[in-house]
């Protein structure tokens, strides 16, 4: 495929910029390597989360993550080797991908990088653009004609994030039947596993009676959950309370600290069932999340009461049906935390009083499940953009595979 005009005029430009790429330190994994770049801050664990998961598939251990110009991002999947995008110098782009060797690019917007993308393409690296909607180039890279355009055609496949983008790109792209309707990206969780004969023996053990759960607690959370259990009771005293601390290392003081207070508290780890005196069931590490998330019809999601720790992933209790309560501080997961509360499924509370009337609130059974039911639409429809995206994935690698 010839050049255009305006990509022409474009990489000439480029390679008048100064190249930045000395050396990569980083060495490439043996076997096939998938390549992902995000050129959103906001968006790179939604992006990093279905790489995992694609290499997981894959049968391989290790995926490339590429973002703008700056530091690591924080909180990346297991398995991400992480490395700035380089510059649009062409000796920058040819060292990188002679170095890499990426079977497939994945590529998140909305900024498109012309001289990335272009040797991608002549490096016989199949390449999708996702959620593409309106486009952009780095303006202090252009120069003459407009490259938007032939940087699309590189693009083996364009996921179009609605109806009215994939129509402007069919008519940008009169050539092409590439571009398929998928809507947005979102963060996924896959369903934590659980034990199903403790599922069954705990709700044995409990005979009906109402709990909710505090996950991924703070030791200077704990009185505000505390304080909303003792209000609790005087509306429903048989109501249990599950607490699970977000760090091991912090689980003796938080159990000290619920004993001393006066709560009949059963140690899970200890091998405690609750009785029928039983107020607090304390699990002492993260590891069973799956199956108290399963056993809650609620679930206040901790590390956000407090500010500093950022929030913990809510897609967890949405995939496995239970209510979602938060807090304010949750950088981390923001945009989980909004698409959940924009359908109902998600409610902030800000301290113990707050946090007392959401419960009260879901103490009636069918509160608690519209909220669930509306945060697993949400889970299931980022399950089927994903898996849009991951089915034409392994399309286009086993393609390169048969082709070598």
């Amino acid at each position: 495929m010839a050049r255009s005009l305006g990509l022409a005029t474009y990489l000439a430009f480029a390679r008048r910029q100064q190249p930045k790429l000395k050396s990569i330190s980083t060495p490439r994994p043996d076997g096939e390597l998938i390549w992902l770049h995000c050129a959103d801050p906001k968006r790179v664990r939604t992006l990093a989360k279905l790489g995992q998961r694609l290499t997981r598939q894959r049968g391989t251990q290790h995926f490339l993550l590429t973002t703008n110009q700056g530091a690591q991002p924080p909180g990346l999947p297991e398995g991400a080797l992480w490395q700035s995008c380089p510059s649009e110098n062409p000796s920058d782009t040819i060292k990188f991908l002679s170095h890499w060797r990426p079977d497939l690019l994945l590529w998140l917007g909305p900024e498109l990088r012309p001289a990335l993308i272009d040797t991608a393409f002549r490096c016989d690296v199949p390449c999708a653009l996702l959620e593409a909607n309106r486009t952009k180039i780095d303006q202090k890279l252009r120069w003459g004609p407009e490259p938007t355009r032939a940087t699309l055609m590189r693009f083996t496949k364009i996921f179009a994030q609605s109806q009215e983008a994939k129509a402007r790109l069919q008519r940008m792209l009169p050539d092409t039947a590439a571009v398929t309707l998928s809507g947005d990206l979102s963060e996924e969780a896959p369903p934590l596993a659980v034990q199903e004969g403790d599922l069954e023996e705990l709700r044995a053990s409990l005979s009906g009676r109402p709990v909710w759960l505090a996950a991924r607690l703070q030791p200077e959370e704990l009185q505000i959950v505390l304080s909303a259990y003792r209000q609790m009771l005087r509306l429903s005293f048989r109501t249990v309370l599950v607490v699970v601390p977000d760090k091991v290392e912090d689980a003796n003081t938080m159990f000290d600290a619920i004993r001393d207070d006066g709560w009949r508290i059963a140690d899970w780890e200890a091998g405690d069932f609750p009785g029928e005196d039983t107020q607090v069931l304390f699990a002492r590490t993260t590891d069973e999340l799956g199956l108290w998330y399963r056993l809650a019809p609620v679930s206040l999601v901790g590390s956000s009461l407090k500010s500093g720790a950022g929030g913990r992933d809510p897609l967890e209790p949405a995939a496995l049906g239970s209510a979602i309560l938060y807090g304010p501080s949750v950088r981390r997961y923001l945009n989980s935390y909004t698409r959940l509360a924009s359908v109902g499924a998600a409610r902030i509370v800000k301290d113990s009083e707050s946090l007392t009337a959401a419960l009260m609130f879901l103490a009636a059974p069918d509160h608690a499940a519209a909220m669930a039911h509306a945060g697993w639409q949400v889970v299931s429809a980022n399950a089927a953009v994903s898996d849009m995206v991951i089915e034409h994935a392994h399309s286009l690698l086993d393609g390169q595979r048969a082709s070598t």
